[in-house]
């Protein structure tokens, strides 16, 4: 058994982030050149896997496009109990300078069938665990 986790993102950044912030998310996206704001303690790029996924199933994304009102981020990654620190932090990094109110991904431990909910409320991270609902056939 892995201790993995499936993590979901998908957000848009103000155009006022700061580019120590941007450099920071390019390092972790795996892009060259990203100096980032990281210690020495946590410096491996976590969102920088690409290609098919090996237990969450679909594939492995990071992208970081420009758009008129600012940045649009996208990622889906398989990522180790142990980076999951690292993985918080950046997140609520990002929440701080959405652009995005509410939802702004999920992160689910790979063998669970229920994520916990990623959401921006002001430019504060807020995670809210789902129950269990009843199953019904469609």
């Amino acid at each position: 058994m892995a201790d993995l986790y499936a993590v979901d993102v998908s957000l848009n950044l103000a155009a006022t982030v700061p580019d120590a912030v941007l450099s920071e998310l390019r390092r972790h996206l795996g892009h060259e050149g990203g100096e980032g704001l990281a210690d020495e303690s946590d410096d491996h790029p976590v969102w920088a896997a690409r290609g098919p996924a090996r237990r969450i199933g679909g594939v492995l994304v990071g992208e970081l496009i420009r758009t008129d009102p600012g940045w649009a981020l996208t990622v889906r990654q398989e990522v180790h109990a142990e980076s999951m620190p690292q993985i918080d932090a950046l997140i609520e990094m990002l929440a701080f300078h959405s652009a995005t109110e509410g939802v702004i991904g999920q992160i689910r431990f790979y063998e669970d069938e229920i994520p916990d909910l990623l959401l921006s409320r002001s430019g504060e991270l807020v995670r809210a665990s789902l129950t269990r609902l009843p199953e019904t056939k469609v």
